[in-house]
């Protein structure tokens, strides 16, 4: 996948991406003790929609109307009782509130969202005083955004760093706990194998750590090709939530996405399959919609 992520920002990846980063970190929070959020591949943070037309090298249509655009249109459709609007879950809810905050302090005064944030601006949004955030992109133009952006901010770290180095370097937190986003590009042909040595090395470190690993569902990169790996590892107890908003025959390239939770907070599969289930009934592009959340590897009823 290209993805400098201009022309996805707010996406329905994003959106399934952002709504359970926002559920894991409130779950976190149900303890007082302070958490490191360290996003390995953080972008640059802030994306302006206005601009999302622009690639690279080429013009694309823009994502973000079938992603927060749909959301947003649900958010202010009827609110009557039976209406899809008004069974809209919390967490989704509180995400929607989270980016019309962002857009509005940015300087967006109009009603057509501009300014999406990505997802340390989500994460910071929840932040609370003993919580500390670590931010690593190794693209200097992306990792300078990302700063600027931050600049100031004391409970935030930015780091020109690659993510799979940051696993190394940043863990154990002193914390002791922790809540790590791994978000990669998918662009280098090895990127499963660099995911599952990174990852290896973090549950050598620091095994009761959260590990939240986003992952495309396309015909290259797909979860059973990563799964055996994964299990090699003998990881701690393994969530896999999915989003797919068309069947396999759609012919859409990118029909769906996914995150694999290690040591998912406790009862997070019930919290997240309404989430999943509603997100999916809202975002579908063709038939084959749907929202799975199963356990790769079943917990053993501790708590995390």
């Amino acid at each position: 996948m290209n993805y400098r992520h201009q022309f996805h920002a707010g996406n329905f990846a994003d959106v399934m991406k952002h709504v359970l980063l926002g559920q894991l970190i409130r779950a976190l929070h149900r303890k007082d003790k302070g958490v490191l959020i360290l996003d390995t591949h953080a972008g640059r943070g802030s994306y302006d929609l206005a601009a999302a037309a622009t690639g690279q090298t080429l013009q694309r249509a823009p994502e973000h109307p079938g992603g927060i655009g749909r959301l947003m249109a649900a958010g202010r459709g009827p609110t009557t009782k039976g209406s899809h609007a008004s069974e809209m879950p919390a967490p989704i809810a509180e995400y929607l509130a989270t980016v019309r905050a962002f857009d509005r302090a940015r300087g967006n005064l109009g009603d057509a969202l501009r300014f999406y944030p990505g997802s340390p601006w989500i994460a910071r949004s929840l932040a609370r005083a003993q919580d500390r955030l670590a931010l690593c992109e190794l693209h200097p133009e992306e990792s300078l955004a990302l700063r600027a952006g931050f600049a100031g901010e004391a409970r935030a770290s930015v780091h020109e760093l690659d993510g799979y180095t940051a696993l190394r370097a940043m863990l154990p937190p002193p914390e002791k706990r922790a809540l790590v986003l791994i978000d990669p590009p998918y662009e280098a042909q090895d990127e499963w194998a660099r995911l599952v040595s990174g990852l290896s090395e973090a549950l050598r470190r620091f095994p009761a750590g959260v590990y939240a690993i986003w992952y495309p569902l396309t015909e290259r990169a797909r979860l059973d090709a990563f799964a055996p790996e994964l299990l090699n590892l003998l990881p701690p107890p393994t969530l896999v939530a999915e989003l797919a908003v068309a069947g396999e025959s759609s012919g859409l390239r990118l029909r769906g996405c996914g995150l694999v939770i290690l040591n998912p907070p406790w009862q997070f599969e019930h919290e997240a399959r309404p989430v999943l289930e509603w997100l999916a009934g809202t975002l579908a592009l063709d038939a084959g919609a749907r929202a799975d959340v199963r356990w790769l590897v079943p917990e053993s009823g501790k708590q995390t």
